[in-house]
C-alpha cells in the first residue's frame, strides 16, 4: 500500500509554541500553501483519504479532495502536551515536568498528555486498521509527530531519528507499507 502523507500547513500561533492537540488557526499564507500541495498532486488518485480531526488538517483535506469522503479519525491527531499546550517550548524546558519530558521524550508523559511511545502505539493502531482495508494507495493529512511515528513504524527509524527529523509545513511524504507485525506492541526506551 502506498501512503502519501501531508503535514498541515503553517499555523496562526506565535513562533516557538508548543500547541500539539489544540485546535490552532492556519497562518494567512494557506491559500499560498495549500495551492503548492494540490499542484504537486495534480495527477493522483486515492483510494481513501484520511485525516485528523483538528482543523488545520480538516481544512487542508477539504481544499485538496473535493471528489471522495475524508474520514476523520482521532489516532492521527498531534501529541498531546498536557499542561505544556500553548506555552512557549523555551519556559517549558526551564520547569521539573519539562526537564524530565525533554530528557526522555520517549518514555516520559508530558504531565496530563503522552510520550512518544503512545503516540508511536496511535500510529501503529492507525495502521493495523488501515491494512485490513482493500486500498492501495490512500492520502493521510496529519502532523509532525505523526509522521515521526510513521517514520519508526514504516522506515524503522529509531524514536530518535524520526524524532530529529524535520518536517516542513506541508511536506509531503511517501511510505510503502508492507504488512506490519500486528502483535508486536514495542516500546521503546530513550
Amino acid at each position: 500500500m502506498q501512503l502519501t502523507i501531508i503535514r498541515h500547513t503553517s499555523v496562526n500561533v506565535p513562533k516557538n509554541t508548543c500547541y500539539g492537540i489544540t485546535d490552532v488557526p492556519l497562518a494567512k499564507t494557506f491559500p499560498e500553501e495549500m495551492e503548492k500541495i494540490r499542484h504537486r498532486l495534480k495527477d493522483e488518485i486515492f483510494d481513501a483519504a484520511f485525516s485528523s480531526p483538528l482543523s488545520r488538517c480538516t481544512i487542508l483535506a477539504s481544499a485538496i479532495i473535493n471528489d471522495q469522503a475524508i474520514q476523520a479519525d482521532p489516532r492521527l491527531v498531534e501529541m498531546n502536551f498536557g499542561i505544556m499546550e500553548m506555552t512557549d517550548w523555551d519556559t517549558i524546558f526551564e520547569t521539573p515536568e519539562g526537564k524530565n519530558w525533554f530528557n526522555d521524550y520517549i518514555t516520559a508523559h508530558c504531565p496530563e498528555g503522552e510520550s512518544f511511545n503512545d503516540l508511536i502505539q496511535r500510529a501503529r493502531s492507525f495502521l493495523e486498521d488501515l491494512q485490513q482495508t482493500p486500498f492501495d494507495k490512500v492520502i493521510v493529512f496529519t502532523h509532525a509527530g505523526i509522521i515521526r511515528a510513521l517514520m519508526v513504524l514504516l522506515q524503522h527509524k529509531t524514536p530518535g531519528e524520526a524524532f530529529s527529523t524535520s518536517i516542513e509545513y506541508g511536506e509531503i511524504i511517501n511510505f510503502t507499507m508492507k504488512k506490519i507485525n500486528t502483535h508486536e506492541h514495542k516500546l521503546y526506551n530513550s
